[in-house]
């Protein structure tokens, strides 16, 4: 038997498109692996620290992709990347005002290349660190950003992700599974 497995991704969009992109990437099995929220806020302990550190770092590894939104949760991430786009003009690095020499641009990545160097990076350095098996869950949650106010309520939950903590469909899954 084939499993048809669910389209993630919208059909027919380039997900290098310039833009903004809300992500969620689930710990396989959701598992709280990070740390724990303590009075709505989450303390990160050192698997939580790298993941955090390696998403802060994706713009030192992908040129065109800039980072607004972001929090670490027990069990999942969430975030908004946005990935600009400059047309044949090459970008300025950030940090040493220095441009690339030469007509050809950076290459633009799309979406899923970030993921997958956002989540490769991070289970390589916790598991060097750690010693259990780190694993994301497979793929990813994405929406597209279309308007501002879409951008401002989506940050808006990012921001208050840890207050909400004790609602959160996988916390109270995981509750239920300790009383028994």
């Amino acid at each position: 038997m084939i499993h048809n497995r669910k389209r993630n991704r919208l059909a027919n969009y380039d997900y290098s498109t310039p833009g903004y992109y809300f992500v969620t990437i689930c710990i396989k099995g959701m598992l709280e692996y990070f740390g724990r929220v303590q009075n709505g806020k989450i303390e990160l302990n050192d698997a939580g620290r790298i993941v955090q550190k390696c998403w802060f770092d994706l713009p030192n590894h992908y040129n065109n992709c800039e980072l607004h939104a972001f929090v670490v949760m027990p069990n999942h991430v969430h975030g908004i990347i946005e990935i600009v786009g400059n047309g044949l003009k090459p970008f300025q690095n950030k940090q040493t005002n220095n441009v690339r020499n030469g007509l050809k641009p950076f290459p633009t990545y799309g979406l899923s290349e970030i993921m997958r160097g956002f989540k490769t990076f991070s289970s390589k350095y916790i598991n060097q660190k750690t010693k259990y098996k780190f694993t994301w869950q497979k793929s990813f949650y994405d929406h597209i950003i279309r308007t501002d106010d879409e951008l401002i309520r989506i940050s808006d939950y990012i921001d208050k992700n840890p207050l909400l903590w004790k609602q959160d469909k996988y916390s109270i899954e995981l509750e239920k599974m300790a009383d028994h």
